[in-house]
């Protein structure tokens, strides 16, 4: 049965039980010999030195350091209030709700709004080039070794 997936004969560099003289294994020399254009190695370190791949490279780490750093200083501000200023966090807000409950609440909304916003940087800035990129390593793999 034929696959059809570029991915299908693409094995792990040394980990196919192919021989020199054949894929069968078997000693029988292929009906048609096979022939090799790149290794998967190549064709993904040709990828990873691609200009689109370093765009979309880039675009993520554009948002994701920003967004990590100010997470964790937001995170270690809190820690460091909690800490450090008790009676400031134990200052009630509104009856029993005090400072370090609406701030601890904070945090669970900024993880939320966070994820928000990477999902849509994602989607809007980065997933169209990475989906690309995947179509073109796949056309790259296909013509790798065929049988």
């Amino acid at each position: 049965m034929a696959v059809d997936d570029p991915w299908y004969e693409a094995t792990a560099s040394g980990w196919s039980g192919e021989t020199a003289t054949g894929a069968s294994g078997d000693g029988r020399p292929d009906a048609v010999p096979r022939q090799r254009v790149h290794s998967a190695a190549e064709i993904y370190l040709e990828v990873q030195r691609s200009p689109a791949f370093q765009e979309v490279r880039r675009r993520y780490r554009r948002f994701v350091f920003p967004a990590t750093l100010a997470f964790l200083l937001w995170y270690l501000a809190y820690v460091v209030a909690a800490t450090a200023a008790p009676g400031l966090m134990a200052r009630p807000v509104a009856g029993a709700v005090n400072v370090a409950m609406v701030a601890g609440l904070g945090q669970f909304l900024t993880t939320f709004l966070l994820t928000w916003a990477y999902a849509r940087h994602a989607r809007l800035r980065r997933d169209r080039a990475a989906l690309e990129l995947r179509w073109d390593t796949q056309e790259m793999t296909r013509g790798m070794v065929q049988s």
